[in-house]
């Protein structure tokens, strides 16, 4: 029986080592309280969950109106990412400032907060708990073995992939998670800078960030390695937009 490429493991495993490096880099230039996490995964849990609420009960009604590559299954995918993440990671970082509960130099760890749980939490360390547990199981000579082989050879068979096809699904995967990091970075430090600055234009700049997933639909449309590059673009700019905007939100409260 043919057991998955252990090639896999290495993406989960790469992306929970970059998001916890940029956690310790910026806990080593800010000091930043580590309650910021939890207040990070409480606004990253129950943006989640009100997406799972919204999702599960409408979901084929809209793919059945819509259709599965379309400009309105796209605004229902990128509407409940800016109400539900950027929006409570706004909620939830207004609650915790007004509060005292984090400061200025938090600001950096809330974003890279909410990127870790999404990235290293819900998608890493699930993803490599999965990804172990296929090999352990298909490693043995049982019937439960056979089962997993054959709904994994159904819904998943790029994990029986050659290994060089599986070194280039890796490189992909892993420069998702690297763009979701950053949009997530991009928008929860957009947030918590509006509040700790009293600048809702801030907010404001946040908010399309999340139209992002807009482009989720068309994924197999675009061709994967121009759908995760044109997300990297977007991604990489967002972080960008995100430093001149509360660089210069800064300066002109100084001023």
């Amino acid at each position: 029986m043919q057991n998955i490429d252990p090639l896999f493991i290495l993406q989960p495993v790469i992306v929970i080592i970059i998001c916890t490096a940029l956690l310790l880099y910026w806990y080593r230039k800010s000091h930043f309280q580590w309650m910021v996490l939890v207040y990070s995964l409480v606004a990253y849990s129950v943006a989640v969950a009100l997406k799972y609420a919204v999702q599960i009960p409408t979901i084929n009604a809209v793919t059945g109106y819509f259709g599965l590559t379309s400009v309105g299954l796209g605004v229902y995918y990128g509407l409940q990412t800016i109400f539900f993440e950027v929006g409570l990671a706004y909620a939830v970082a207004w609650y915790v400032i007004s509060h005292g509960l984090l400061v200025r130099k938090d600001a950096e760890a809330y974003g890279s907060g909410l990127a870790f749980w999404e990235n290293a939490g819900l998608l890493g360390v699930l993803s490599l708990i999965d990804l172990i547990a296929y090999f352990n199981i298909l490693s043995s000579n049982t019937p439960l073995a056979q089962t997993i082989y054959n709904q994994l050879s159904a819904s998943q068979p790029g994990l029986f992939a050659p290994a060089s096809q599986a070194l280039y699904s890796i490189a992909l995967g892993t420069l998702e998670r690297i763009s979701s990091i950053m949009i997530h970075f991009a928008w929860g430090y957009l947030c918590f800078m509006a509040v700790i600055l009293r600048k809702k234009r801030l907010f404001l700049i946040a908010l399309p960030m999340g139209f992002v997933d807009f482009l989720v639909p068309f994924a197999s449309l675009m061709g994967i390695a121009v759908f995760e590059a044109v997300v990297f673009a977007l991604s990489f700019l967002s972080v960008y937009v995100a430093w001149y905007a509360a660089k210069r939100a800064s300066k002109s409260q100084k001023e």
